[in-house]
């Protein structure tokens, strides 16, 4: 026997219809075309037990794409994560809905925020970093909204070959703010950024550069950084890989005023997209600026060690006209699970993880062009690059596609300035024999 509980009495119902104006429930609908309701009830199969449910569930991920193999650039990589990472992040102290306004009682909390902002702090080679955004594209939004009250201009000069969906969020940001202007550069022919168009811009706030660009090419940095710098702008720097930064020179070290990426990489699963993990950090001077929590160090009455919300310019700690950020924009446990993921691998563990992708990249590009393929540009790349297919590749890859392989994305959307232009990408979860394999699979 199946029984049902509503809150509501039939009264209570009336009541509230009466207080909106409609005389049942149905009409607050009205507005949903009738083709697109249901009218009759989800057919939804009887109860499992456990081991049912965990065989069901099982064979729906498989159905869903769950062994797929995957050589596709764009932002996101697979990557490896030690079983510590996933047990420590996901003890119930760190699981709890409490957030760190009182540090009276989340002192473990605090602790774990503020070695999360020290090691994208290092990461980054810049001075402070917050307690995370929503994901990368978030991130670089903020940091364009940074800039503009930093220097108090309204114009942004974003690279063309900054990730397109990232723009695209940029660009959703920046719309209702009178006065801003957006201007997108072109990518060069050589695969990186042209800066050129920089100069005749007045007054710029922000020069922002992908490093490596969605090209999967490194841009010079320093010298963007020396050209908007004599402007009067600001450069922020992003990524999409942050262990591109395990042998790169770090966006601080470049000249870079702020910094920007995703951070899912850092142990956060991919699945299906989310969640995300926006990293933010800026220059010494820029601090007050960042949006969201900052959590600093200090010494109690006692003299012992202590966190505390150092600084936090959001709605519910001053006047909302003074707030540097009007949402919760903290995705509080996949930082932690950075941070833990971080200590876990330390500076050399981070550094091998990032040797094992460039390896495997190098490997995967240099099959691809014995077969056919051509470069773009003879610039360095991390573990996504692209290069131009052949006439057959598009056939080939149709045909992998229905064995579940998806051998790189097409750029013909994004990007027709490089015409026949694909996409690659592959992580340390790959190996040679993989990349064997497909190149096997492949060739004409």
């Amino acid at each position: 026997m199946t029984f049902r509980y509503f809150p509501h009495t039939a009264d209570d119902i009336r009541e509230m219809l009466a207080a909106v104006g409609v005389d049942a429930i149905d009409d607050l609908f009205a507005d949903i075309p009738p083709e697109c309701r249901r009218d009759r009830p989800l057919e939804l199969p009887g109860p499992l037990d456990e081991w049912e449910l965990t065989r069901r569930l099982e064979e729906m991920a498989a159905a869903a794409g769950g062994d797929w193999r995957v050589f596709v650039g764009g932002g996101s990589q697979p990557h490896r994560i030690p079983a510590l990472v996933p047990a420590l992040a996901g003890r119930s102290e760190f699981l709890t809905a409490y957030t760190p306004y009182q540090p009276e009682i989340s002192q473990g909390t605090l602790q774990a925020i503020f070695e999360f902002q020290t090691l994208v702090a290092r990461l980054t080679g810049l001075a402070a970093a917050n307690a995370s955004l929503y994901d990368g594209a978030t991130a670089l939004a903020e940091a364009a909204l940074m800039a503009i009250r930093i220097r108090s201009r309204r114009q942004i000069a974003v690279s063309g070959l900054v990730h397109p969906h990232w723009r695209e969020v940029l660009d959703a940001y920046l719309r209702p703010l009178e006065g801003t202007r957006i201007v997108t550069l072109p990518p060069g022919a050589d695969g990186r950024t042209n800066l050129s168009p920089l100069g005749e811009l007045p007054e710029p706030a922000v020069l922002i550069l992908q490093s490596p660009n969605f090209l999967g090419f490194f841009e010079d940095l320093r010298t963007a950084g020396e050209a908007i710098h004599a402007a009067g702008g600001l450069l922020a720097a992003g990524f999409s890989e942050p262990f591109a930064l395990g042998l790169a020179k770090n966006p601080g070290e470049l000249g870079a005023d702020l910094a920007f990426g995703e951070g899912q990489s850092l142990g956060i699963p991919q699945s299906f997209g989310g969640p995300g993990l926006g990293l933010l950090a800026a220059r010494a001077e820029f601090l007050r600026q960042l949006p969201g929590r900052l959590v600093g160090e200090t010494i109690d009455n006692r003299g012992r060690r202590g966190f505390v919300l150092t600084l936090a310019a959001r709605e519910q700690h001053i006047r909302r006209a003074r707030a540097v950020s009007n949402i919760c924009s903290n995705a509080g446990h996949a930082a932690l699970t950075a941070a833990v993921f971080m200590a876990a691998c330390g500076g050399s563990g981070f550094r091998k993880i990032a040797q094992a992708n460039l390896d495997l990249a190098e490997y995967f590009k240099a099959g691809l062009l014995r077969i056919g393929f051509e470069k773009i540009s003879g610039l360095p790349t991390f573990n996504e690059f692209a290069l131009r297919a052949p006439a057959w590749f598009p056939a080939r890859h149709a045909a992998l596609r229905k064995r579940r392989v998806l051998a790189g994305l097409s750029l013909a959307e994004y990007y027709p300035e490089y015409p026949g232009a694909w996409l690659f990408g592959v992580g340390e979860t790959r190996d040679g024999a993989d990349i064997d394999r497909l190149l096997e699979e492949l060739k004409p």
